[in-house]
Formats: structure tokens, C-alpha cells, sequence
């Protein structure tokens, strides 16, 4: 017999495996289908120090914590897999894959997370891999003893900018306002940093060098006054994209292509949730993403109930 699960949930960082841990935890199938690696930018995250019951740890640790639960209570887990195809208008909603497979169930969970947004500058997409990054926890042993510039004024800049230090000879953060948007904590520490320079009301708007990254060209927004800075490496720390990608067709977005969803995570398409960085919503944490990925799983449980 042609299996048809419970809960199909579309992506496994925070967001996803919590719904996942939830469903399957109540007594549904549940499989969820996952791109890449488990655990989203979770994993790219070098320190966790705010998540609730749990001591300093890093994403890489919590989101496989988060993934072991899942499976320990049941939840099928798919691994590089490609949606090609969605059907989710009717009743039984259907997802064809990359491989030929088809994955059948009565509700689904759009947990498909986000991407870092990019520089958009010449020379970005020439240096990724070759002194630009996007993940201080990946890369940052790359840059041990050498100079390197932080882009970003939020938490994750900051923070990841601190986290940098334990390699980096010196980290210079290029900021495009007079202000950061962090909190204020995570603001006194990188100023508290002796190893952190800051570059206020400035923008890069050009990386170049040879083989790998030597220098940024950097713009000081209110003269216009453009001057070159020595560079071994520029970490990109400006927001996130959400992975909503061929999604518009089927889905209500908003214009920052978010999914459109209410406080119980429902969308406009009976049977059809989302949660996460995915999601039009103000804040965005691993400790909200776990919220939303709850608050999805106990809403598709009882629109189970109810259908």
C-alpha cells in the first residue's frame, strides 16, 4: 500500500526538526525533507549562549541534538533530496523529487529556512571560497593571524566578529550607519574587544586580488569618499534571504518573498503551514524558529483531528 504520512515538513533546520519532534512525538508519521545539512544556519552559528536550559554550546551540536530527537521519536528523515514538483491543493498533497520518488502526505510544513544575503559588490562572487565568507564557524580557522573585515551591525555580526578573534590578528567591522542594531550587550562586548576596529557609516564596493581576496574598497556613505583597505578575508554577516524559491505560485508571499502565515502558522491553503526564517515575521532566532516549528506541528495535529 502506497504509504501517505501524516506530516510532510520541507526543510531541517530548528524550525523543521521541532515540528518534526513534535508530530512524531504525537503519534503521526512524519517524514521530513531535507535539502542540505540539518540544522539550517543553525549550524553556522559559532556560539549559542541564549538558548533556554541550555549551556554555551555551538548550532553544530544543538541542531544535531534536535535531529536525534526527531529520529528517536519516530520522525523518517530524507537527506539531499530535491523537490522538483509540489501539489498541495487538494486533500493528499504530493511532492515529486529529483530522483524520480514521490513523497505523499495529509498536511505539510514549509520549513524551508533562509540564505545569506550577498554584498552584490564586483569581486564577490569571484573571492567565495577564496577569502569570502558567510560562516565564521566554517571558515574562521582559515584566517588564523590574519586581518579581516566583518560587513554587519546586527547580532550575528557582532557576535560572530567576537567569535572571529580566537583567529584573526585583527577584525574590522564596516557597518553602514552610525548605529548598531544589536543589543546592547552584544554591543559592549565588541566594543569591549581590543582585537575588533569598527568602520561606521561605510560600505565595500569592490574586492580585489588574485588568486584569493587582497583588498576591499571601501566607500564612507555620507562624503562619498572611497579609499582601498588591506584585506586577507571579508565575513558577510547582512540578514537573510528566506529559501521561498518557486514557492510564489502555490503560496501567499509578501514582498520580501516571505511566507504569509497567522499565529497558528496556518497559510491561506487548507493543510498547509510554515515556520521559521521562511515565514513574514520581525525577529529571527533558533529559540523563535523552534516556537514556529511547535506552534506548526500542533496546528497541522489538529487540522488532522478535524479533516
Amino acid at each position: 500500500m502506497e504509504k501517505i504520512y501524516d506530516v510532510v515538513i520541507i526543510g531541517g533546520g530548528p524550525a523543521g526538526l521541532s515540528a518534526g519532534i513534535y508530530s512524531s512525538r504525537g503519534k503521526l508519521s512524519t517524514v521530513i525533507l531535507n535539502e542540505g545539512s540539518y540544522g539550517g544556519q543553525a549550524v553556522m552559528t559559532n556560539e549559542v549562549a541564549n538558548y533556554p536550559g541550555v549551556e554555551l554550546t555551538n548550532g553544530y551540536i544543538l541542531a544535531n541534538t534536535m535531529k536525534k530527537q526527531a529520529k528517536d521519536f519516530g520522525c523518517k528523515l530524507m537527506s539531499n533530496v530535491k523537490i522538483i514538483k509540489y501539489d498541495i491543493v487538494g486533500e493528499i498533497k504530493t511532492f515529486e523529487l529529483e530522483d524520480g520518488r514521490i513523497v505523499k502526505g495529509k498536511s505539510v510544513i514549509f520549513a524551508t529556512g533562509g540564505r545569506p544575503r550577498y554584498l552584490n559588490v564586483p569581486g564577490e562572487d569571484r573571492y567565495k571560497g577564496s577569502g569570502v565568507s558567510y560562516c565564521a564557524t566554517c571558515d574562521g580557522d582559515f584566517f588564523t593571524d590574519k586581518e579581516i573585515i566583518v560587513i554587519g551591525g546586527g547580532n550575528s555580526a557582532l557576535e560572530e566578529a567576537g567569535a572571529l578573534t580566537r583567529y584573526a590578528s585583527k577584525v574590522t567591522i564596516v557597518h553602514q550607519f552610525d548605529h548598531f542594531q544589536a543589543f546592547p550587550t552584544v554591543i559592549e562586548e565588541a566594543k569591549a574587544n581590543p582585537k575588533i576596529d569598527f568602520i561606521m557609516e561605510s560600505k565595500i564596493t569592490e574586492l580585489t586580488g588574485d588568486d584569493s581576496i587582497k583588498t576591499a574598497m571601501i566607500e564612507h556613505i555620507p562624503t562619498g569618499e572611497v579609499y582601498q583597505k588591506s584585506i586577507d578575508g571579508i565575513f558577510v554577516f547582512i540578514g537573510y534571504a528566506p529559501n521561498t524559491t518557486g514557492l510564489d505560485n502555490i503560496l501567499k508571499l509578501n514582498d520580501n518573498k516571505e511566507i504569509i502565515v497567522d499565529n497558528e502558522m496556518k497559510t491561506e491553503m487548507p493543510g498547509v503551514f510554515a515556520a521559521g526564517d521562511s515565514i513574514a515575521k520581525r525577529y529571527r532566532q533558533i529559540t523563535t524558529a523552534v516556537a514556529d516549528g511547535t506552534v506548526a506541528a500542533l496546528s497541522a495535529a489538529e487540522y488532522l483531528r478535524s479533516n
